[in-house]
């Protein structure tokens, strides 16, 4: 099962909905993302948090079509997000999708990138995906992955230390490196091949996907 998780991130960034409806089996919203949501003709299975930075006729318009409605008081220890996220874990998916939580205020947006760590220590594949980039969150491993046409790969570690880190398919390879934080070593690469394989032995890296 995949579950899309929309919140209410600025609207310029927001990635269009209606390319993944297909893909995507249930929809939960945090706070603002329902309007998203409706805006999408997209269907409504949870919409949670607080809704303070929706109107009242929004709020009641949400809770006539969305079909769990759970309203949590503003003053509350999670983010609408968090809330949502843990809504979802309860589904047991196998992957999620979150939009909407990334180019709004910083501290959402770091928070909310640490999030996917809590997500990845439960086997959860998470992608968070806006108007010009995806993120993701990777173990130790080696992986395969494909790039549209001019979309710039960079890899940034989440750990101290990502230990043993190779390249392959892409413009600028690499071989048993260590990548430490605050290095931009890994920064906008682009995959020559059909597709690009990374690997590493050790420590929790970020993949980000963007568009020229």
């Amino acid at each position: 099962m995949k579950i899309g998780i929309v919140a209410g991130g600025p609207e310029e960034s927001l990635a269009s909905l209606d390319l993944y409806q297909d893909e995507v089996d249930i929809w939960i919203a945090a706070d603002a993302g329902a309007v998203y949501l409706l805006q999408n003709n997209l269907p409504i299975k949870v919409a949670i948090g607080d809704f303070d930075s929706i109107s009242e006729e929004q709020r009641q318009l949400v809770k006539e079509k969305a079909e769990n409605f759970r309203q949590y008081p503003d003053e509350k220890n999670e983010t609408d997000l968090e809330l949502a996220v843990e809504t979802a874990i309860n589904y047991q998916p196998a992957s999620i999708l979150l939009f909407g939580v990334t180019a709004g205020r910083l501290d959402h947006e770091l928070a909310n990138i640490q999030l996917l760590y809590r997500l990845l220590e439960r086997g959860i594949d998470v992608t968070i995906i806006d108007r010009h980039n995806q993120l993701r969150m990777f173990h130790s491993g080696t992986y395969k992955i494909a790039a549209k046409p001019h979309e710039l790969i960079s890899f940034i570690p989440l750990s101290p230390a990502v230990k043993g880190l190779k390249l392959t398919g892409f413009y600028y390879p690499l071989d048993d490196y260590t990548l430490t934080w605050g290095s931009t070593r890994c920064i906008s690469n682009q995959i020559i091949e059909d597709y690009g394989t990374f690997s590493f032995e050790d420590g929790i890296l970020i993949m980000i996907k963007s568009m020229e």
